[in-house]
């Protein structure tokens, strides 16, 4: 009998965590199992007979990590290394101690875990090595593949067309690990994820594995949606470790993760097992619960939906704004580097005067410390009732800070975001100050495209990108633009400028992309200052002919005229091509507002 005739009918239990009983058997906490199908078969093969003998029906190979990467091997050796897994599970299911019928409704899956990547790494190499990993599982004439504790599909989907080609009938699983919030190391949901796995071609399988634990794992099934013509798989962990005589350790609770499994069952899961902690005692013990039994539960096919989204739709202001036709006035101030705020107070009141329609705050740009642009952001808007934009960088906060900062930016009424990569930390802060980086702009987009799905629906946070209109390859950066937009992006901020040249790129940009942008408009106010940003600051161009319009020797007022004079000509230069200007004022001095804007 193949698996997918038998998921038609019966549900199933695959077999636990090879790595963590692997570590417990041979007294070594952190020991890596991969190494023990060359070093000590008989242990692994060991491993694969209690889990079948404690009720299992579906064997992963030992090869999670057994990746060049984790292994440290060459393409021989981790070719002999995975053959040999395949034959010490093979070896398992002849020797295990099952009945002819029950070994008859038993398979292997070849499990390949991701491949870890730093910032040199080539996609194609590791797209390759996916590749030699699926040749060997075919080779063996294993069912199919399980496809473990991804963050995305973005390898996978490659993967599936190269895999079905070699073997049409190859059974695929694909499950994600999300943390407690329901979200990948990718910062994408649990819920977009099964939804695009069961649009996938291809997979046989979809669902969650390691993360969190049962408890966890059911609270997050039970809210999703599942895909009507896959299989549906749940392993959660056995709960969480803890620290014992300077080892993490699992504590024992095989029968408080049964009950939770038991609800998962109920749920419409069809393949129901454990990861990390789960030992056979877990699986034996689930086993008494579930028993392979024929399905009594109907799928779970719609989702539960949230007080948010129950609400009626409201609209976004600034975009509708935006929207309108009208050319939108957007002004940056800098948030103070102390807790003196008057000055940025009496500068946001100046600017509601002026007619500006919305004012944002940097997030510490150039990697320097100044009130937190959300709470800055908060602050204004209350006391002004101005409509802000706080930028977020990906800088400073992994994905638990971001989260709890947009939602105490939401229940504050915070609804515009410009988010940005972020400056580096300066090098001579490098020693103290770690740069944490967790996401790229773009993925931090896909994550606030995932938060306004859960939490906002009906009244969604709406937020840009950075344009960086000077790269010299126009194609890559509209590329860049494009994969913004897919994430979410309904609008972008250029860098100041200062030159036709630049005004041509815009417009070449506005021919191919079909979005909203802002362009920067930064009245130089000294000699000094034009030259500091022709010379120091990254990603604006100053043409030469703009500096020489200043001389060293001119006044405040002076400088002041003519920073005003070129920033008028550039609006005019641009007003048949931007839908809007998103003024940055040296030094907070608002003051030039009027001027610029004066009919």
């Amino acid at each position: 009998m193949r698996l997918k005739d038998y998921l038609k009918k019966y549900r199933l239990i695959p077999d636990g965590s090879m790595g963590t009983y692997y570590s417990e058997l041979v007294g070594k906490p952190g020991a890596i199992s991969e190494y023990a199908n060359q070093s000590e078969p008989d242990i692994i093969k060991q491993i694969h007979k209690e889990y079948l003998e404690a009720g299992a029906r579906l064997l992963r190979t030992n090869t999670f990590a057994a990746n060049r990467a984790v292994l440290q091997l060459g393409e021989e050796q981790q070719k002999s290394l995975l053959s040999q897994a395949c034959y010490i599970a093979k070896s398992a299911l002849e020797e295990a101690g099952l009945t002819p019928e029950d070994r008859a409704a038993s398979w292997i899956l070849g499990d390949i875990g991701p491949i870890p990547e730093d910032a040199g790494t080539n996609e194609e190499d590791i797209l390759t090595e996916y590749k030699l990993m699926c040749d060997i599982f075919i080779q063996e004439g294993l069912e199919g593949i399980h496809f473990e504790t991804f963050s995305s599909l973005h390898y996978i989907e490659k993967l599936l067309p190269y895999i079905k080609n070699k073997k049409s009938d190859m059974f695929i699983l694909v499950s994600f690990s999300v943390n407690k919030n329901g979200y990948t190391e990718a910062g994408i949901s649990a819920a977009r994820l099964l939804d695009t796995a069961g649009q996938t071609g291809g997979i046989d399988a979809c669902g969650l594995n390691c993360g969190v634990g049962s408890g966890h794992l059911y609270h997050i099934l039970k809210k999703l949606k599942f895909p009507e013509d896959r299989y549906i798989y749940a392993a959660p962990n056995a709960g969480y470790p803890e620290q014992m005589q300077n080892r993490m350790v699992f504590m024992d609770n095989a029968e408080y993760f049964s009950d939770n499994m038991e609800l998962v069952a109920g749920l419409g899961v069809d393949m129901i097992g454990g990861c990390c902690g789960t030992t056979p005692a877990y699986i034996k013990a689930l086993n008494l619960r579930i028993k392979n039994k024929e399905r009594i539960y109907p799928r779970k096919t719609e989702a539960a939906k949230t007080e948010s989204q129950s609400r009626p739709h409201k609209e976004n202001d600034f975009y509708q704004l935006l929207l309108s036709g009208k050319k939108v006035i957007a002004v940056e101030l800098d948030p103070p580097y102390d807790a003196d705020i008057d000055r940025v107070m009496e500068c946001a009141h100046i600017l509601k005067s002026s007619g500006a329609d919305l004012i944002t705050f940097a997030d510490s740009p150039m990697g320097r410390s100044r009130v937190d642009s959300i709470l800055m952001s908060i602050k204004i808007a209350g006391e002004t009732g101005l409509k802000v934009m706080p930028h977020i960088c990906c800088r400073d906060r992994n994905m638990i800070s971001i989260r709890s900062s947009l939602l105490g930016a939401y229940i504050h009424g915070i609804r515009n975001l410009l988010i940005v990569t972020g400056d580096p930390v300066p090098s001579t802060s490098r020693a103290k100050t770690t740069a944490v980086f967790d996401y790229n702009s773009v993925q931090l987009m896909d994550f606030v495209k995932e938060m306004n799905l859960e939490h906002f629906a009906s009244e969604p946070l709406y937020f840009g990108g950075a344009l960086n209109h000077g790269r010299g390859n126009l194609d890559r950066e509209i590329e860049r633009m494009q994969k913004k937009i897919a994430a979410g992006a309904a609008y972008f901020l250029t860098q100041p400028i200062y030159s036709v040249e630049d005004v041509e790129r815009i417009k070449k940009i506005k021919e191919r992309v079909d979005t909203k942008i802002l362009c920067g408009i930064m009245p130089l106010v000294s000699y000094r200052n034009a030259c500091f940003i022709k010379n120091e600051v990254t990603g604006i161009r100053v043409p030469e002919e703009i500096v020489d319009r200043y001389s060293p020797d001119m006044s405040k007022e002076e400088a002041e005229n003519v920073g005003v004079e070129i920033a008028r000509e550039m609006m005019e230069l641009l007003d048949p091509v931007t839908d809007g200007y998103y003024f940055m004022l040296p030094f907070n001095r608002v003051s030039l507002m009027d001027k610029i804007l004066k009919k």
